[in-house]
């Protein structure tokens, strides 16, 4: 049976692990093991591919001046995909049928990267308009 999410907010312990990675960046400019294995046993192999997509520097906070903010994250398949953190939501199939349908994650790899690279500090930022920012908001997401 799924377990649904509270609107806005994360898993209490993902909530903890996510400011405690933050917080050794911040001290020490490196995540201790402890935290990696704690998100390896959260995510499992989901945890691995968002290390990856981080590393890679695939995920963008785009922001418009109105105050709207999205995430980018370019797929390891080369595919864009958007996501919403302020409702934990992805554009990729995967998010679609992992998380939504069948209930059995609780974030596809971007949604993970962009909470990760959050927490790194490692996001690229981009200004544009809000017609720009309303273009990608409105764009068909993409297929597998």
């Amino acid at each position: 049976m799924a377990v649904a999410l509270p609107a806005a907010t994360l898993p209490a312990v993902v909530e903890e692990l996510l400011n405690e990675m933050a917080a050794a960046v911040r001290e020490s400019a490196r995540i201790p093991d402890e935290h990696l294995l704690s998100l390896k046993f959260i995510f499992g192999s989901a945890a691995l591919q968002a290390l990856d997509l981080v590393d890679r520097q695939s995920i963008t906070l785009i922001s418009s001046p109105s105050g709207r903010r999205v995430y980018q994250v370019q797929g390891s398949s080369g595919k864009t995909y958007t996501c919403l953190v302020s409702c934990h939501h992805c554009s990729c199939p995967a998010f679609a049928f992992s998380v939504l349908r069948k209930g059995d994650s609780l974030l596809c790899k971007h949604l993970l990267a962009v909470y990760l690279s959050r927490a790194m500090g490692t996001c690229q930022e981009l200004s544009i308009s809000d017609r720009q920012l309303t273009d990608i908001l409105m764009q068909k997401p993409q297929e597998a």
